[in-house]
């Protein structure tokens, strides 16, 4: 057992510390130096969703449903995939219209409507209570235990007196810090960076904390998992929990929890708060949607160790599962383990209340009690010159009353509850966010009706489902209607609603609540129009990616007001210092002076009302600056009108962007054409000196030759007939590049006449061997073919593809070394087609050279023989006259190995059978 003093001390001296943490961060941010502009800070600020629920109650769970405590950290982990889509697009909605809270949020989004911002807020407020008596009743419970231990009993709340009990104290506490760092500012959108300093602490303590006591259990109080899990399964009640037939509820639990959390990551007004009003640079999510999951995986590790080993250890029923981080060390002698536990489960319940507390001080003042305090003239707030000191009042009021509901919540409600059980009914009440945010950022029709039908239906389902049941469970209501349903009805039971049998308390909760908000939003939307101010907001939330990250430029007023009386009006809620330095930078922006009697253009009455709305909220403020503007708020016909220039503007805009585009796209086309002319170009000249050179040297030797044979008419006749077989070869070798030539004109000009035939494959290569066996053994070259026996037919030209051979094989010949070059010629069916591959061993083609062995006069140069001779027309010509044929030419070739140039033909129809083919 410890002593009271030093458990209150150590905790003392922890908040002491969470104080300096928070001064320093908000003096930093005085001086310019925001330390919270770190993608780190801010992810280890979003922990701030693992509270006392997760460092107590998930080994609570875990104790009694094994695995079922997983859905509330899959959930946040599957929408965390969805953040960089949706979160990014709620950031950017709350910086240009300065939102300070998710009441302001809706309220907003609706024509910025007083009594939705109310609603959520009320909504908030009642959903919230039992999640903040949570963490009252696990820093009570754990201060108990510590200090009692080996006494585990706890004492009936009810018979504590008030002014002793722990957590009277706790909540008083946790309120006096939230005041003090929470509620300094009177613009709530100039960040708590103090807050969000000493949350993201928090967070590293409680998962080192936790960590501490896992591998303590772990490999301490057992020889490492494999043996703690091996012990548990050996425990046939143990074993189930190993298993998802330990979930209650089944499947469908498990999924109703999933989706819980997936939307309270995001929708609990705390969360709200650190991942959106405190977010200060969109780009940090980056970092947010990798290290939050880690931080998650992480601070679970040992939930399921801790849990079998208080199961295991600890006698059966004594000891209640929540308690099993602190009772298992103080069981084994280890309390400065058991205390560092303990402050890790106070900084999990702390961080929470605190955010909690702010945000929702934040929406009871904005949303709720300054919209009614205006408008009772009898108040005459309107002509006090300075209200700063009233909203700094009404929040720190509300958060000392927030935490006082949540005690009393605990006090009447909290011991009939497990942590999880209690947490899960803030959840069930938070998701009803959802739906009008969700389809309020992405559907331009949801309107201001249909999004107050769906919270009402959805928060009144919520209401009898859970809520009024809890109460009926602590037995400050009949259990009557819990067990037949309200006036004896069995189809309003509240856990069998309509009928709706076999779920838990929560799932059933979750399906009603959510088809009665869903269909309320859509369906009562669908029904209904919209004002003029609910479509402009409509337009600016769907739409904020498409607007200016500057919103004073949009104008929504038409009406004057003068510079002195939005002037006056600014310092009346954020201070006559605050008000200064705005219309003085907004002087300086325009370059001009702004004189009080002149009047306001319509983006300083935009401004000052975006400015008023981080103070008092979007609803209030556009009451407020209604009051001193002469004139109305844009009427319908102004709005379209607006709306109007903006589409124009905006097709304009389009159209700019989409001539640039074209003209880019252009510029790239031209920039290719104009190097696809210089490589024809280049090709040109390279023909016309290939074909030069071709031609001069057949005409050089010829007309040698007849020189020769003019001017000595006394030749020997061997002699002469040598000269003349010389003259002959050059005339054929002339005629050959000229035939080149006109065979490629004609098959690019389409006029070539084929002479198409059924011809046997086999005699054209045969006959294409026998016409350049004289050019081969003038090389000294090997050639040898592999022939089927059977016929080969083709449907084809067949002087075309007895040139095709020759090409090959001629072009086979110019690679190979004499002597030792070797050419071979196979014929082989494959798929229905004739396939001719003529392979040779001469030094293979580049790689580089491959893509381009078929481009017109494109020749492979030999590092050892030079530019090999023809006119690099052969193999184009041969590609043409088999695609002709509905063929395939290709290459293969490997560097000092040989290349193997291949093309394949259709056999004729009736030639080959399907069997033949599938047998070849």
């Amino acid at each position: 057992m410890l002593s009271h003093w030093v458990i209150l001390l150590v905790a003392a001296a922890y908040l002491g510390l969470l104080f300096a943490v928070a001064y320093y961060g908000d003096k930093r941010a005085d001086a310019g130096r925001s330390i919270i502009a770190n993608p780190y800070i801010y992810t280890l600020s979003i922990a701030v969703y693992c509270t006392a629920w997760t460092f107590y109650g998930s080994v609570g769970r875990a104790a009694g449903t094994g695995v079922g405590f997983l859905p509330i950290y899959l959930g946040p982990t599957l929408m965390v995939a969805l953040w960089w889509l949706v979160l990014r697009k709620i950031i950017r909605i709350a910086k240009f219209h300065r939102i300070t809270s998710i009441a302001d949020f809706v309220g907003s989004r609706y024509g910025k409507s007083t009594v939705l911002g109310g609603l959520v807020t009320i909504i908030a407020v009642v959903g919230i209570l039992p999640y903040i008596s949570l963490q009252l009743k696990a820093v009570s419970t754990s201060f108990h235990v510590i200090r009692h231990h080996p006494e585990t009993a706890m004492p009936h709340t009810a018979a504590v007196p008030l002014w002793g009990d722990t957590a009277l104290y706790v909540a008083l506490l946790m309120a006096a810090f939230t005041i003090l760092f929470g509620t300094r500012h009177i613009d709530a959108t100039e960040r708590h960076e103090g807050m969000v300093a000493a949350i993201a602490f928090e967070s590293i303590v409680k998962l080192v904390a936790f960590l501490a006591v896992g591998i303590f259990v772990t490999f301490a109080l057992f020889a490492g998992p494999a043996d703690l899990f091996a012990r548990a399964a050996a425990s046939p009640e143990l074993a189930r929990l190993m298993t998802l037939e330990g979930l209650p509820g089944g499947v469908a639990a498990w999924l109703s929890l999933t989706f819980l959390s997936m939307l309270a990551i995001m929708f609990l007004p705390r969360q709200f708060q650190v991942t959106v009003v405190e977010n200060v640079n969109e780009e940090h999510l980056r970092t947010a949607l990798w290290l939050f999951p880690l931080y998650l995986l992480v601070i679970n590790l040992f939930v399921l160790p801790l849990a079998f080993g208080g199961l295991l250890l600890l006698p059966q029923g004594s000891v209640d599962p929540d308690t099993f981080v602190l009772t298992l060390p103080l069981a084994d002698g280890h309390r400065l383990l058991a205390l560092f536990v303990f402050v890790g489960g106070l900084s999990a319940a702390t961080g929470m209340v605190i955010v909690e507390a702010i945000a929702l001080s934040t929406m009871v003042c904005n949303d709720l009690v300054m919209p009614v305090l205006l408008r009772l003239r009898a108040l005459r707030l309107t002509e006090r010159r300075d209200l700063s000191g009233l909203l700094i009042g009404i929040r720190r009021g509300t958060i000392v009353l927030v935490l006082l509901l949540g005690y009393l919540y605990y006090r009447l409600i909290g011991e009939s509850f497990a942590l999880v059980t209690i947490g899960l009914v803030s959840f069930a009440a938070a998701a009803q966010f959802a739906p009008p945010i969700l389809i309020g950022i992405y559907w331009r029709g949801a309107n201001l009706r249909g999004a107050s039908a769906g919270l009402i239906a959805g928060f009144a389902v919520w209401a009898y489902t859970l809520l009024l049941p809890s109460f009926a469970k602590s037995g400050w209501l009949p259990m009557d209607f819990v067990d037949h349903g309200l006036f004896g009805l069995e189809l309003l039971k509240p856990y069998a609603l309509f009928g709706l049998q076999g779920f838990d308390s929560i799932t059933h909760s979750v399906i009603w609540s959510m088809l009665a908000n869903i269909g309320g939003v859509v369906g009562v939307s669908l029904l209904t129009r919209q004002s003029a101010i609910e479509q402009v907001q409509a337009a600016l939330f769907v739409d904020i990616f498409r607007r200016s990250v500057r919103g004073e430029e949009a104008q929504y007023w038409r009406g004057t007001a003068t510079v002195a009386d939005l002037h006056a009006l600014a310092a009346r809620f954020l201070g006559e210092s605050r008000a200064n330095a705005i219309f003085a930078d907004y002087a300086a922006e325009r370059g001009a002076s702004l004189k009080e009697e002149l009047e306001a253009d319509p983006q300083l009455v935009n401004r000052v009302e975006r400015l008023l709305a981080g103070a008092i909220g979007a609803a209030s403020a556009r009451v407020m600056v209604s009051s001193i503007v002469k004139g109305e708020a844009l009427s319908m016909e102004g709005v379209m009108q607006i709306l109007d220039e903006t589409s124009q503007v905006m097709e304009y805009s389009r159209r700019l962007e989409q001539k640039s585009a074209e003209l880019e796209a252009a510029t790239e086309e031209l920039r290719a054409a104009n190097e696809r002319l210089k490589e024809v170009d280049r090709l040109k000249d390279e023909f016309v000196a290939t074909v030069s050179h071709e031609l001069r040297t057949p005409l050089t030797s010829i007309r040698a030759f007849s020189e020769i044979l003019h001017d000595n008419p006394r030749m020997v006749e061997e002699q002469r007939a040598r000269f003349l077989e010389i003259v002959v070869k050059e005339t054929e070798r002339l005629t050959r590049l000229v035939n080149d030539v006109l065979d490629l004109a004609k098959m690019e000009s389409g006029s070539m006449e084929w002479r198409m035939e059924r011809l046997d494959l086999r005699d054209v290569v045969t006959e294409a061997e026998a016409a350049v066996s004289q050019l081969y053994r003038e090389r000294d070259l090997a050639l040898s073919h592999a022939l089927p026996e059977r016929t080969m037919l083709v449907l084809g030209d067949r002087d075309r593809l007895l040139q095709v051979m020759i090409n090959l094989l001629a072009n086979a010949a110019k690679f190979c070394a004499p002597r030792v070059g070797r050419v071979e010629i196979s014929l082989s069916v494959a798929g229905g087609k004739a396939r001719v591959d003529v392979s040779d061993n001469g030094p293979g083609i580049p790689p580089e050279h491959l893509d381009r062995i078929f481009e017109k006069f494109h020749q492979v140069t030999d590092t050892e023989q030079g530019k090999p001779q023809g006119s690099g027309l052969g193999l184009p010509i041969s590609q043409r006259i088999v695609m002709h044929h509905g063929g395939h030419i290709w290459v293969q070739s490997t560097v000092g190995k040989g290349t193997t140039l291949s093309f394949s033909l259709p056999l004729a129809r009736d030639e080959v059978t399907r069997k033949e083919i599938l047998n070849a």
